[in-house]
């Protein structure tokens, strides 16, 4: 029996090394970007005021999606949570079986669950403790409990290729989100991502109507993190802010049919901008002290801030190849598992290790095609390196945080910089840490084909050819 991905592949060229897929087949381009974005909330404490919330929205029964770490180790932040339900005489209904990096499986029985439950007692309101999987696992039980496919087809909203891309047809309940990891940004976002297990791949649902309600950012929700998460995490933020900052421009993108047509994903844009280098100049300022010194709530408070930044930034911008290549990585894992990730029962990749390990050969081969903004975001990075007194040349390419650089070398200054990040982190370098080897580069190639709402934003186009070149680079050093 073929595979959904061998199907996929066989239904037409998404990719060629000098045209992108879109939507739209305007030859007009868009003039115009917006912004859209979920209410937030921050300050320590602030998740003893979400009873209050709910109360003010005359909700009743409301589901709490909880991460199971967090369930099982009881931590402080779920009990804040719950007893500010109580206090405000909510009937709480608990779910604490997601999985880290959710996959079509776990989403469905979080799906049945939420869905059984809201026959039975009739939900008001979702509630998210956890990183992006607990978040993105409230978002899709959300959606498919208030709008289930007529047809039952489970891939009805998926992103294209993988599924049918439908619109989401009406409201959803609303959903607060209160993450506990500063990493993925799922708070601010319409985004909801998972490993499809049929077609070996990481796909997911975009739409705006699965932005949560209301980010609740509560610095001491992040104080019983480990090391690990807090490290690949903030990595995932770095990502954000750079794929969004140097992605395709919006006025380069062809013009919708409609407003309600524009893509969320609209490409670089004046507005994702402010909050995409803002992102990334309070993470790369932070996220060092943030992984060793968690007792720091300066650096703590900064890298929840820098996530949501970057959440708004890459919410309406989009990200492109660093993303579009790890959901192979992340999805086709063979035996690695983690240090620092206790209770993880299955081998994974870290979400933000499988998007910062193929940074560096992506961000040479983008580099020419936006070099000033490959060289601000070096610009930033050698920066904080140097506020940090971690300063040293590599390869004698940098003094301080100037660049003695010419345009063609943009994307290499770069990816210089974030490899000494992950030197500096003790982030394992190249696929071939995490298991993969020269055989498995078709398949990841074939992983990411898949891809295009994202890999079409690449400010160089990429075809099957190219991602082989890429996936080969990240194999060694990245």
């Amino acid at each position: 029996m073929r595979s959904r991905l061998t199907i996929i592949a066989q239904r037409g060229t998404f990719f060629s090394s000098t045209k992108r897929c879109f939507a739209s087949a305007s030859s007009e381009k868009d003039q115009i970007c917006e912004l859209a974005a979920s209410n937030i909330r921050f300050g320590a404490g602030s998740t003893s005021e979400i009873g209050a919330d709910l109360r003010e929205m005359r909700a009743r029964n409301v589901i709490v999606f909880v991460d199971p770490n967090i369930s099982h180790q009881n931590l402080p932040c779920l009990h804040t949570l719950l007893d500010s339900l109580s206090r405000n005489n909510l009937n709480v209904h608990v779910y604490d079986k997601v999985r880290v990096e959710p996959s079509d499986v776990s989403f469905k029985h979080a799906i049945d669950f939420m869905s059984n439950l809201h026959s039975s007692v009739g939900l008001d309101a979702v509630v998210a403790l956890g990183g992006g999987s607990t978040i993105d696992t409230a978002k899709a039980a959300n959606l498919y409990t208030c709008h289930p496919p007529p047809d039952g087809d489970f891939y009805t909203y998926v992103n294209p290729v993988v599924g049918k891309g439908r619109p989401i047809p009406g409201p959803l309940l609303p959903l607060i989100a209160v993450p506990t990891t500063a990493g993925t940004g799922s708070e601010t976002t319409g985004v909801a991502i998972f490993d499809d297990i049929p077609s070996k791949s990481k796909t997911g649902i975009a739409h705006r109507r699965l932005k949560p309600f209301l980010g609740v950012i509560d610095p001491q929700n992040t104080a019983a993190i480990p090391p690990e998460v807090a490290k690949y995490s903030g990595l995932d933020v770095l990502c954000h802010s750079i794929e969004s900052y140097t992605a395709l421009p919006y006025n380069e993108r062809p013009k919708p049919q409609s407003p309600l047509h524009r893509p969320a994903y609209q490409g670089s844009n004046p507005i994702s901008d402010v909050w995409s280098l803002h992102a990334l100049r309070t993470a790369a300022k932070h996220l060092s002290q943030a992984v060793r010194h968690p007792e720091n709530v300066e650096a703590r408070s900064e890298m929840l801030l820098a996530a949501a930044a970057a959440g708004v930034g890459f919410g309406n911008a989009g990200v492109h190849l660093c993303h579009g290549m790890s959901y192979p990585v992340a999805s086709q894992v063979k035996s690695y598992v983690p240090p620092g990730y206790d209770g993880v029962d299955h081998p994974l990749v870290p979400h933000g290790h499988s998007v910062i390990v193929n940074a560096p050969s992506v961000f040479r081969y983008t580099g020419r095609a936006a070099p000033e903004r490959h060289l601000e975001c070096a610009r930033i990075l050698a920066a904080a390196r140097d506020d940090r007194g971690t300063r040293g040349t590599l390869d004698g390419m940098t003094k301080g945080s100037n660049f003695l650089a010419s345009p063609d070398d943009a994307g290499k200054y770069l990816a210089q910089e974030i490899r000494h990040i992950m030197l500096d982190l003790d982030v394992p370098i190249g696929l071939r840490a995490l298991g993969y080897d020269d055989d498995d580069i078709d398949e990841l190639v074939e992983g990411t084909l898949p891809q295009h709402r994202v890999t079409k934003l690449s400010p160089r186009p990429v075809g099957r050819e190219e991602l082989e070149i890429l996936f080969r680079d990240a194999l060694e050093d990245g």
